[in-house]
């Protein structure tokens, strides 16, 4: 498993470092990873998020005993309960790879971030799909974006802080 877990990881640093060169006078490595990792899942969450919308739940509500999620929030708890692994597992094996702190240091710092991050998505989801009547799959690009920059922020500034050296 853990020749896996290494491939894995040369692979997406082979990958991710080849298409650096031309974005290399205007940013730091670690900040194109990180937009690289983290728009790739973007993308990932989106695409997961409309194909859950449209084929597994059909538009249709989702009824769990006395509740009812509506298409759009069950399609994100879907979406989100599989792009939160491979979010983690980038932001830990990749991005912040030198932050210091254990996994499961990180890994707490993450479920929080993420945690209020899917609440941030509910509510935009809620007030754009809703209220304003805009297409789930659009909406959830507008809350991304936001959500995105709060994320960027958090992560870099308290999540995965690299810990500084005692002087």
């Amino acid at each position: 498993m853990r020749k896996v877990h290494d491939f894995i990881r040369r692979t997406i640093f082979y990958i991710i470092d080849l298409f650096y060169k031309p974005f290399k006078k205007w940013m730091p490595l670690h900040t194109f990873r990180y937009a690289a990792c983290g728009g790739g899942n973007v993308v990932f969450d989106i695409t997961l998020f409309s194909f859950c919308y449209n084929f597994i739940f059909k538009k249709q509500n989702l009824h769990i005993g006395a509740y009812t999620l509506s298409p759009h929030i069950a399609s994100l708890a879907l979406s989100f309960s599989i792009s939160f692994c491979t979010g983690f597992y980038l932001n830990r094996y990749i991005v912040f790879k030198e932050s210091g702190l254990s996994k499961k240091g990180q890994l707490g710092r993450f479920v929080l971030v993420n945690a209020i991050c899917i609440v941030l998505n509910v509510i935009f989801l809620k007030i754009l799909v809703d209220w304003l009547g805009i297409y789930p799959t659009p909406s959830k690009i507008i809350a991304t974006v936001f959500i995105a920059c709060f994320s960027y922020f958090s992560q870099t500034h308290f999540f995965f802080k690299t810990k500084k050296a005692a002087a």
